[in-house]
């Protein structure tokens, strides 16, 4: 099988009075590419052969102090009652030479990279080692997986994970709000909670899951589904509308190729992970996102960890300096 990526650009919606968008740090990516797939005789090219590959000291887009301040001001936010949870989502960028394409397919192989792929186009490369469902249907069932609620892989981490208040509110508050996404394209009294708080490795991490799943609707379209699920629950808050508001002030710079979707679409199926663990190239530098969820309970310093120890895998698997992206 062969396939030719198309860039295309969507309409953006203004709602409201939302704030501005971040500037992108990577204007090259598109908002969206669609590989279009047909049966040929000739076999796929090969990959090309790595060459000389370097990775430069990585930049964050904020500092942990203002990092630890972004948190603080979510939890002010919640004090206030304007929302119950915010993810929040940082950005750093390393200078490269060399072909961006070996690594960050390097990157797509990590374990635990249920949705693990790359693309490319003219002068723009993505990388993902996404765990997480956005959104799968087949035989007429929808089904998302929420991440929510990190630990490092140890048995003591393990034991913390499960026995944290903490991240079992916070992963539940996301539960419901995927039930309540779920619920718009859904028949009727169908939304079923399958799994809660299950707990999964990727890489050096354990990770709380839970798998919600409905039938899906009579006459349902392609358009109202991802209208219904996107953005994902796990990497906004809740309420979603109005963590978005939050996530806007706070955030240091646009999410570029994170925390979008990422699979496979077919007649009656598709498959989109979310991707978190996502990395890209432009034509001159490497980037990557890291983030947590807060709540009124985070602790500022304890979340800039989070972050950082999200990101150590993505910028080891790329060849740069695997310590932490936020200083």
């Amino acid at each position: 099988m062969r396939g030719r990526p198309v860039r295309l650009r969507r309409r953006r919606r203004h709602p409201g009075r939302r704030p501005p968008r971040r500037a992108q740090p990577a204007p090259a990516l598109p908002d969206l590419a669609v590989v279009v797939y047909d049966h040929a005789a000739a076999p796929a090219p090969a990959a090309p052969a790595p060459g000389p590959w370097w990775v430069g000291p990585w930049t964050p887009s904020w500092s942990d102090r203002q990092h630890a301040d972004a948190v603080a001001a979510v939890r002010a936010a919640i004090g206030r009652g304007d929302v119950y949870q915010v993810n929040l989502v940082g950005h750093a960028a390393a200078p490269y030479t060399g072909d961006p394409r070996p690594a960050l397919a390097r990157l797509a192989r990590l374990p635990g990279a249920r949705y693990g792929g790359t693309l490319h186009g003219p002068g723009w490369t993505i990388g993902s080692a996404s765990p997480e469902t956005l959104i799968a249907l087949h035989a007429g069932r929808l089904v998302t997986r929420p991440i929510k609620g990190t630990r490092p892989a140890t048995g003591a981490g393990r034991r913390e994970l499960l026995a944290s208040a903490k991240e079992r509110a916070e992963h539940i508050m996301i539960v419901d709000l995927e039930r309540n996404d779920l619920a718009r394209v859904a028949a009727t009294g169908s939304v079923t909670v399958d799994e809660l708080f299950a707990v999964r490795r990727w890489c050096d991490l354990w990770q709380a899951e839970s798998t919600i799943s409905a039938t899906c609707a009579d006459g349902l379209g392609l358009a109202d589904l991802l209208r219904a699920v996107c953005p994902g629950g796990s990497v906004t808050g809740a309420p979603k509308l109005a963590a978005l508001d939050v996530v806007a002030a706070c955030e240091p710079a646009g999410r570029g190729a994170s925390m979008g979707a990422l699979g496979w679409i077919g007649p009656g199926h598709l498959d989109l992970g979310l991707t978190i663990r996502t990395a890209a190239a432009d034509g001159h530098l490497l980037h990557a996102w890291a983030g947590g969820g807060i709540t009124w309970d985070s602790d500022p310093d304890a979340e800039v960890a989070e972050a950082a120890a999200k990101a150590r895998p993505v910028r080891a698997a790329l060849g740069g300096d695997p310590a932490p992206a936020y200083r």
